[in-house]
């Protein structure tokens, strides 16, 4: 089944893309290369927030299950096909990998307060533990994932590739502003967007504003965007030859009972990713403004002893946050805003914001450029699923 709506551009019309996250860059990119004249706007930086501090993993059946399963299926194999086309394994450290999910039971030593763990025997399916996970408390090693069905990428490294090649191969142009409002014509016309107090014209607009689609009265007007503050870090270790390509998905008992889910992602550029520790509060004006809590890093830290020798005394080089980006409903929100010609969105994809990054782009694309999707059904996340009875929109 394909998603319509009607065509509001030719190729040649001039399309606004607000937001360099890896879903505008994306929707930019595909946009570009089917001949469309884009702009992208953003505020502080390519990749700034979560495109820039997210674990980067990519799986097949990740979302299998659910209405976003056909979205994250398509993607994985654009994934495949821009690493083919953009030298994805040097650009930006595309490769398949294994994944498994482990359990580790921790506890205090008796003399300090360091985080020790239980020691455990003859664990099931202990063959599976790569040799550089050796923490004592490791158990019950499962596969999830094969280079079948698992990849990963180095997500700030890709949404830039991404971005380059828009740029040099398809004349995408990138302006550096705060976009402050969407200029209708008659109340339900794109005419383009104001950036920094000037109006950018465009026959068509996307809002690819992740976590920050609140402060956009067309998006507000329709449906809530809430944001999820997740922590990481990254650390290198001393022998980065000795981490093996196995992504790691962890059930983590602490030694106060605390249960958390912990991933654990080597990178071919010899990091290791580790994230975990999300948590609701508010999300700031600006992504700058966006901090670590001290007490989510320090945790991870013990996680990260807990797993292995290698990271117990690695070097911390980045402690960071993000938010991801949710709707109400748990679906991403893609497609065409009710009510208004030429608005778009694109927003919502909550952890799989880099799984589902290019099926989201072109499949966008499509139906800006020809009135309908093929690659993707958008129905599942039309923003009409939202449209009440009436709906308040600023004319300006």
């Amino acid at each position: 089944m394909e998603s319509s709506s009607t065509s509001t551009s030719s190729p040649n019309k001039k399309i606004l893309v607000c937001g360099g996250g890896v879903i505008g860059v994306c929707t930019a990119y595909f946009l570009a290369k089917r001949g469309a004249q884009v702009t992208l706007v953003e505020k502080s930086g390519v990749a700034c927030a979560a495109s820039g501090k997210a674990g980067g993993f990519l799986a097949l059946d990740g979302c299998d299950g659910g209405p976003v399963s056909s979205l994250a299926r398509a993607s994985f194999l654009l994934h495949q096909q821009l690493a083919e086309e953009l030298d994805g394994s040097a650009s930006y450290g595309y490769r398949r990998l294994n994944a498994l999910s482990l359990d580790i039971q921790e506890k205090l030593t008796s003399n300090s307060e360091k985080s020790g763990l239980k020691s455990t025997s003859n664990s099931k399916n202990s063959k599976l533990i790569p040799s550089w996970v050796d923490g004592n408390g490791v158990v019950n090693p499962a596969s999830v994932g094969t280079p079948q069905t698992t990849a990963q990428v180095h997500p700030q490294f890709f949404t830039r590739a991404v971005l380059s090649a828009a740029v040099e191969k398809y004349g995408v142009n990138v302006v550096m502003g705060e976009v402050q409002k969407v200029e209708l014509e008659g109340g339900n016309e794109v005419r383009g967007v104001v950036v920094n107090g000037e109006l950018v014209r465009g026959d068509a607009v996307v809002l690819a504003l992740g976590p920050w689609s609140y402060k956009n009265e067309v998006i507000s007007g329709l449906f809530r965007i809430s944001g999820l503050k997740a922590h990481s870090i990254v650390l290198r270790p001393q022998n980065t030859k000795a981490i093996g390509p196995q992504a790691l998905f962890l059930k983590y008992v602490t030694a106060q009972g605390i249960s958390m889910d912990p991933e654990v992602y080597p990178r071919p550029t010899g990091e290791v990713y580790i994230c975990g520790m999300s948590e609701e509060v508010e999300v700031p004006d600006d992504p700058q403004q966006v901090l670590p809590r001290k007490e989510s890093i320090e945790m991870l830290q013990r996680v990260a002893q807990a797993v292995s020798s290698q990271l117990a005394n690695a070097e911390l080089q980045a402690e960071q946050a993000c938010f991801l980006p949710c709707s109400d409903d748990g679906r991403p929100v893609i497609g065409k805003i009710p009510d208004i010609n030429g608005a778009y969105v694109a927003t919502g994809h909550s952890c799989w914001g880099i799984l589902n990054a290019p099926a989201t782009g072109a499949s966008l694309a499509e139906l800006i450029i020809d009135g309908h999707s093929k690659i993707v059904d958008l129905k599942p996340f039309d923003p009409a699923r939202f449209k009440k009875a009436t709906r308040k929109i600023s004319i300006f």
